[in-house]
């Protein structure tokens, strides 16, 4: 049985979050994140990301999150309960991702490299369509594609912003990537593409003075960028906890059926 012994907790702004962790605070005995061996955090599915990503960003020995939902959606995180964390973190089932990673090359040179647990998306800045050359592998598939953007999601993120999009659900382990375009014009049939995760995937803007595009890792953009490289980043892979009842991969499934 794994030892999840040293506990830490983190929370988002909203009072019902702060609410929910003072209480918690006075319940348990908490160790500082770096110290942890899991954390728990109390929130909705944007703060679980900035929670996954600030493990990335100081690029600490990552531990498992354990989310509670105290947002909206939830759908990263476990039922909150203020009671049984012990027997809830003995019994729950592990959940790995990988981020993709992203490198934006901006049109002044400058290189900016991003990881994205769900998505990393191409959008237009202004009212002017954007153009963009796809590449696969080193290899032109679309020269031109006229599009409010694109994106490319992870399994885990493919219910997201991907999901809006119209681009297709990935059950978990499909070891796939959705690349998606956003309202595409031309060509107007093109729905997209599912990837082996393996793949890389090179975007350049056409034009970037004219049709400027900013480049968005989860929750971080660049602006005017001008060339965009992504592929999965398997060196950095994050680990979830989830309720044995919670069963994430089955409620990725039955979004497909979702009214």
């Amino acid at each position: 049985m794994t030892d999840y012994s040293r506990r830490a907790l983190v929370a988002s702004p909203t009072p019902q979050a702060r609410e929910a962790a003072a209480a918690l605070a006075d319940a348990w005995e908490w160790s500082p994140v770096d110290e942890a061996d899991v954390v728990i955090a109390l929130g909705g599915d944007g703060f679980m990301l900035q929670t996954l990503h600030a493990m990335l960003e100081r690029r600490q020995l990552a531990v498992p999150v354990f989310g509670m939902n105290l947002g909206t959606v939830g759908f990263l995180m476990n039922e909150y309960r203020a009671h049984g964390l012990d027997e809830r973190l003995a019994r729950a089932k592990p959940f790995r991702v990988a981020p993709l990673q992203m490198t934006a090359t901006g049109v002044d040179g400058r290189v900016h490299t991003l990881p994205a647990i769900n998505e990393v998306s191409l959008l237009r800045e202004t009212r002017q369509t954007a153009k963009l050359e796809v590449s696969i592998n080193d290899r032109v598939v679309m020269p031109e594609l006229a599009c409010d953007g694109i994106l490319a999601a992870t399994p885990a993120g493919s219910t997201a912003y991907n999901l809006s999009a119209q681009g297709p659900i990935l059950p978990l382990g499909s070891a796939l990537i959705a690349l998606t375009p956003i309202s595409p014009f031309r060509p107007r049939r093109w729905r997209g593409a599912i990837l082996p995760d393996k793949t890389r995937v090179d975007l350049r803007v056409l034009d970037p003075a004219k049709r400027p595009v900013s480049a968005v890792a989860d929750q971080r953009e660049v602006r005017d960028v001008a060339a965009v490289a992504i592929a999965l980043d398997r060196a950095r892979e994050l680990t979830l906890l989830f309720d044995p009842e919670h069963a994430l991969d089955d409620r990725i499934t039955m979004e497909q059926f979702a009214a």
